[in-house]
């Protein structure tokens, strides 16, 4: 492939300072148009299985994702949050436990582990991953630790075999967490394949949307018995609705086709901001992994760009048009009173210190989307240094 050919913006006004932006109409809006989800919405509606408490979508959902993960059960739930909280206490995960999980991850998984009674154990990330450094397991391991939370953050693929095999050698259960990446490839199997119980979210930003959703996915039947049995309240008491579960078929379908488009325009992102020493990728190995992106992650080093703030940089991105927020707060400043801690945690405090994100859904834009999303980087830093 030839690298691509930038456009010359580096002496333009910033749109904050009053310039014209890079993309003035602005990022894309989420979810797009799909005639195939229209469909979905129509036939719901029209045979009245829009409002049932039992109807077809939620039973045809359920097996179309056991199917993709090569799984017996699948539990559909209100979100991808109360997924993990319920992968914890399908697993029998409670007061006096302990749960390892990255000092880098998302919020609602730190209170998962509270909300069953049990104590977070934090390791570090490896630098440029975002994801769990494997080799920390074993010094986090105690007489009380019960299982492992691993998350796959930002594009970035966990290393999975490794984290089961050292689960399997300590007699950790191992829930992943898949809400960023629906149908990536880890190692030889799919994200959510390797788990003893795996979760997916449907939440309204979410690659596969349903507004609010999510799935508890496993193997085990005892797991998904004991799901089951602490949902019930007379009925499910976090349902995922015959409406919400109508319109995730179709995105399904073509979650695998988006998904390259996706990865396609990331590696020409890459190309085209190669030179940019003040906005570091993340760091893949194409051979183990083949990652998606509901996030694509940057580590913004403030030091090779005139010093400024990682909330000048993204507040003078959006002005240009670009979609980008900070990463997670992550774990490492909470008391120990609440958690324990391996080691001093410093590439988790440096990504939720740099981390800088772009949503998706520019992702699946034209390659001249792609190059004006680089062309307002390329602007954005120049103006900066």
């Amino acid at each position: 492939m030839t690298k691509s050919v930038t456009s010359d913006v580096s002496h333009e006004v910033l749109a904050i300072r009053g310039g014209r932006p890079v993309i003035p109409a602005g990022p894309p809006t989420w979810p797009i148009p799909d005639e195939d989800v229209r469909a979905a919405l129509e036939a719901a509606y029209a045979d009245g299985s829009w409002g049932r408490y039992h109807g077809p979508h939620c039973e045809r959902l359920a097996a179309q994702l056991a199917q993709m993960h090569g799984v017996e059960h699948v539990l559909l739930c209100s979100s991808g949050t109360v997924a993990v909280e319920l992968a914890l206490r399908g697993l029998n995960v409670g007061a006096g436990d302990e749960v390892i999980l990255a000092a880098y991850d998302f919020g609602g998984n730190f209170r998962a582990i509270e909300a069953v009674g049990a104590r977070p154990v934090l390791v570090d990330i490896h630098p440029r991953t975002w994801c769990m450094d494997e080799s920390q397991i074993g010094d986090a391991v105690s007489a009380t630790t019960r299982a492992i939370i691993v998350s796959h953050l930002h594009g970035g693929i966990a290393s999975m075999k490794s984290i089961c095999e050292l689960a399997a050698r300590h007699n950790l259960a191992v829930v992943e967490d898949a809400c960023q990446s629906p149908g990536a490839i880890a190692g030889d199997r799919m994200a959510g394949a390797w788990g003893d119980v795996s979760v997916l979210s449907f939440g309204g930003s979410k690659l596969l949307t349903a507004g609010r959703g999510g799935a508890v996915i496993t193997k085990h039947a005892d797991v998904h018995q004991r799901v089951k049995i602490f949902c019930e309240r007379g009925n499910h008491a976090f349902p995922l609705s015959e409406l919400q579960a109508a319109v995730l078929p179709p995105q399904i379908d073509k979650l695998a086709k988006r998904n390259e488009k996706r990865r396609e325009n990331v590696e020409r992102l890459h190309r085209a901001c190669s030179d940019l020493p003040a906005l570091v990728p993340i760091l893949l190995d194409p051979v183990e992994s083949h990652p998606v992106y509901y996030k694509h992650a940057w580590l913004y080093e403030a030091d090779r760009c005139g010093g400024h703030s990682r909330d000048t940089l993204i507040a003078a991105l959006q002005a240009e048009g670009v979609k980008v927020d900070a990463g997670f707060r992550g774990f490492t400043r909470r008391p120990l009173r609440l958690c324990r801690k391996i080691g001093t945690l410093r590439s988790s405090q440096h990504a939720a210190e740099a981390t800088v994100l772009l949503h998706h859904p520019v992702l699946l834009e034209t390659a001249e989307s792609m190059q004006r999303v680089a062309d307002a980087l390329r602007k954005v830093v120049a103006a900066l240094v």
